[in-house]
């Protein structure tokens, strides 16, 4: 990446806030010589005209002064903000375009916080240095020429100080660099702490584990604090070593020039204006300091931002050959597929997978937890791309797809049912946005929802909170198939998504799947053997691979895993009527 893309389309902004600075720099520089002027001649002259005159200029210099720091500071914050909240909009489009194994690499946590306050520290340091980058070179030298110009002799002090200073700054900031790397790690950690126990807080009251969580966001902020406080503490040593120079300094002037004045070679106002210029020098110099301490935690984020935005995706559609093409009638085959989701192992999820099914059927995939089954399917859509064999879709490699082409044919309700915080009508238009009422309402009527949130207070427009914490997970499920069957998908998977359903719901939606979705086709996974068992083809799976494929009847017959789960879960049900 290349941090000039974020500052040419404001490189005025990025111009005119450095040069309003000097205009204020020159007011400071001119300010000290009226005074001085003012002590050497006006006071012991009497002249009041000549006071007077130039008390006049130095109110205009500190108007124009004022002027100058105001622009900068506007010019300065519209850079910053712009820059800043372009490159946040690059990371998140980056982040939407990660592949799962992408953001594998990547906490959540880690990205909220590469996202907010990373960038934010990136924006508050180029506001910094817009600020101080000419300001403080501007004032130094600017006040050196005028202190030289007043006492070359005295100005040699300032020969011993400030290549001390540099040193000094240069060894603090050296060290400090890697200990604000380590801080925002840190800061990572709490981050996903937080987030996980915010997201899972049923969970945790449930099981009553709130002192458990308590602890582990105390251990993650008291490392937070100790890292900070390291980092913090190296960059602290560096304000009181300038500030002890600066007085030091500052006293050798008065010893020097205060002899040069009792000896008569130097005026009282121009030891008055050299003391003023003094200052500068050093302030200029502390400004320095604090940029530099700024920019090395600038730097460890800028680091972490780039990482983001460098991360190669190692699942596009770049290559793809037919990207024009659409999914017209959902016809999946599975050749020789193999997976891992770990590539330095040799352990497959998926070993030797050959499976064909035709477009409008209606497929159950069961087994054990664990055998394989979801990522089967998810290799349809490619969430994942296999390591060995092809998926074909309609006889064409899912490679070869556009992605949103691939992905808008094939709707899937998750294992997870996730809700968005918004209205149901809002979170049902995922499926399709351009979707009217009526849509949603036969989407929803389909998925056996619709009673339900008629009769919630408002409806459609009823308001879902985050994760859909307000409604059950019966609740939950049938409005996620809603918003698949919204998308008239030409394929439809269903990850366990009846299993908070009561199974006179599940008949009614296993129905409109036979009836209402007979050219659409459907990939059922499920727990129970009575979610499948009308299927036209039921697929048994057992540690990666296909251990059984037929119908119900036969599988009974011929299949032992499947004879084994059907007994089990008889011997269940028997004993519930029990």
């Amino acid at each position: 990446m290349h941090w000039s893309k974020y500052i040419k389309p404001y490189l005025k902004y990025f111009i005119l806030g450095p040069l309003c600075m000097i205009v204020e720099v020159l007011g400071e520089i001119f300010l000290p010589k009226g005074m001085a002027e003012i002590i050497n001649k006006g006071v012991p002259n009497g002249d009041v005209g000549y006071i007077i005159g130039i008390c006049l200029l130095m109110i205009a210099g500190a108007l124009i002064m004022m002027a100058g720091g105001m622009g900068g500071a506007y010019f300065g914050a519209k850079a910053s903000v712009n820059f800043a909240a372009d490159l946040r909009q690059d990371v998140y489009d980056k982040i939407q375009n990660f592949s799962f194994a992408n953001i594998d690499k990547f906490s959540t946590g880690s990205l909220v916080t590469r996202l907010t306050n990373d960038i934010t520290q990136l924006q508050n340091f180029i506001n910094m240095l817009l600020r101080m980058c000419l300001r403080a070179p501007g004032m130094m030298i600017g006040a050196l020429i005028m202190a030289i110009s007043i006492k070359p002799q005295l100005a040699m002090v300032l020969s011993v100080t400030i290549p001390l200073m540099l040193i000094i700054e240069f060894f603090i900031i050296k060290k400090g660099f890697p200990l604000f790397q380590k801080m925002q790690k840190k800061l990572d950690a709490l981050n996903s702490t937080i987030q996980e126990n915010l997201t899972n807080i049923r969970v945790v009251k449930s099981f009553v584990r709130e002192d458990f969580e308590t602890k582990k966001f105390t251990d993650a902020n008291q490392e937070l604090k100790r890292s900070g406080l390291n980092a913090i503490t190296v960059m602290i040593f560096m304000m009181p070593m300038m500030m002890l120079f600066m007085n030091l300094t500052s006293v050798a002037v008065l010893w020097f020039g205060g002899s040069m004045v009792a000896e008569g070679s130097m005026p009282v106002g121009d030891l008055s204006a050299f003391i003023t210029y003094i200052t500068q020098i050093l302030m200029s110099l502390m400004m320095v300091s604090v940029m530099f301490m700024t920019s090395s935690r600038a730097l460890a984020s800028g680091k972490r931002v780039k990482e983001v935005l460098d991360e190669p995706i190692d699942l596009t559609d770049t290559n793809a050959r037919e990207k024009e093409k659409q999914v017209q009638n959902g016809v999946v085959e599975f050749k020789d597929v193999s997976f891992r989701y770990y590539k330095n192992t040799e352990e497959h999820v998926l070993d030797h997978i050959n499976l064909k099914i035709e477009a409008g059927k209606r497929v159950g995939i069961i087994g054990s937890t664990g055998c394989g089954k979801t990522t089967l399917v998810s290799l349809i859509p490619r969430l994942y791309d296999v390591d060995a064999g092809q998926v074909l879709v309609d006889g064409t490699d899912v490679r070869d797809y556009d992605l949103n082409h691939l992905r808008n044919g094939v709707g899937m309700v998750l294992q997870k049912n996730v809700l968005f915080s918004g209205t149901v009508e809002e979170n049902l238009l995922w499926g399709d946005e351009s979707a009217d009422i009526q849509e949603v309402e036969n989407a929803a009527k389909m998925a056996q929802a619709h009673d339900f949130v008629s009769n919630f207070s408002e409806g459609y427009q009823s308001s879902i909170e985050q994760g859909g914490s307000n409604v059950s997970g019966g609740q939950k499920q049938r409005l996620c198939i809603a918003r698949a069957l919204l998308k008239k998908p030409k394929i439809l998977i269903l990850d366990d998504s009846t299993s908070a359903v009561d199974t006179a719901t599940e008949a009614k939606i296993r129905s409109v799947f036979k009836n209402a979705l007979a050219d659409t086709t459907k990939i059922i996974i499920a727990q129970r053997i009575s979610s499948v068992q009308e299927a036209d083809e039921i697929v048994v799976m057992d540690e990666g691979r296909i251990t059984g494929l037929g119908t119900h009847d036969e599988l009974l017959k011929n299949n032992e895993t499947y004879q084994e789960i059907y007994a089990s879960q008889k011997e269940s049900a028997q004993k519930e009527g029990a």
